[in-house]
């Protein structure tokens, strides 16, 4: 197994969706073929914005891509996209993060290499990048947020250092990654009625909701979240609201009081977009929603 940077850009012509599938051509099959197992990170071409190194996934399997001879799509393992809770710049104090790009006096390499799509990285090099992106710490980082002593930690004590892919895999981990992207994402402001509420302590109330759920095969990515207060939350997972292709909200209504509506709806009924359009809600994830939990409340499960 090897692991790459695979090049991705928002725009892309090709049928890329980071969390999902990265579209590639034969050139780059042999490569792609070897990190079939091991994990990836993603980056963004200068040209294509300012990014970086923004997200890493593990690659499942890779397969020919149906009706296009030449090309080949690498599907991403179910649960594994997580993006940088911090985009990680090209070059840190002038110099590249990745060794192969790397002059012996530190400068940068350009053309070749550097400008390939995909390309093999050191298990070293992947470690740096990935804690950049993903500090060891970041669930403590957000515990101490809003309160700077939620801890009884002994003085002087020193973090457990753990491997860079346990803690990719660690579900708790993975899950504060998830809340913090989401939550900015939309500028801690509920997505559905617009609110931005805060506890005493200045904590956000707003909290980050899945759209497709993990475990239905949904994915950790910005793009499978919305920002929602608790009720909001409640009430989507559970299908008494969704959203339309067009953003307007969906609601239950022989099940949602209409006064209930009314004090929880945005005038207008249309979900707040993220800040980033980058970051806006994937249209595959809205229609399971719609398909799959919208409607599909147990009878005698609520109570207003």
């Amino acid at each position: 197994m090897v692991k790459l940077v695979l090049m991705h850009r928002a725009d892309s012509i090709y049928d890329d969706q980071p969390d999902q599938v990265y579209d590639f051509p034969r050139q780059y099959l042999k490569a792609m073929s070897e990190a079939v197992g091991d994990w990836i990170v993603y980056y963004e071409p200068v040209k294509a914005g300012p990014r970086g190194y923004f997200a890493t996934a593990q690659v499942d399997q890779v397969i020919p891509k149906p009706g296009h001879d030449g090309r080949f799509l690498a599907l991403i393992r179910p649960g594994s996209f997580l993006s940088f809770d911090s985009a990680v710049p090209r070059l840190v104090d002038g110099s590249p993060l990745e060794a192969a790009l790397t002059a012996l006096d530190g400068s940068p390499l350009s053309g070749g290499l550097a400008q390939s799509a995909v390309r093999r990285i050191t298990e070293a090099d992947f470690a740096r990048i990935v804690n950049l992106g993903l500090p060891q710490q970041l669930e403590e980082i957000e515990a101490r947020r809003y309160d700077p002593q939620p801890f009884d930690m002994a003085e002087g004590a020193q973090a457990f250092e753990r491997p860079v892919v346990e803690r990719l895999l660690r579900r708790s981990y993975r899950d504060v990654a998830f809340r913090r992207k989401v939550r900015d994402a939309y500028d801690y402001r509920c997505a559905i009625s617009g609110l931005r509420l805060r506890n005493g302590g200045g904590r956000p109330e707003v909290q980050a909701a899945h759209i497709r759920p993990v475990e239905h095969q949904g994915s950790d990515s910005v793009r499978n979240g919305l920002a929602l207060s608790g009720t909001l939350h409640w009430m989507f997972d559970r299908g008494l609201i969704s959203v339309a292709d067009d953003n307007s909200i969906l609601v239950s209504r022989n099940k949602v009081p209409a006064d209930v509506v009314d004090r929880l709806l945005l005038p207008g009924g249309k979900l707040i977009p993220p800040r980033d359009p980058r970051d806006e809600p994937h249209p595959e994830n809205l229609r399971w929603h719609r398909e799959n939990v919208f409607g599909q409340i147990v009878p005698g499960d609520l109570a207003w």
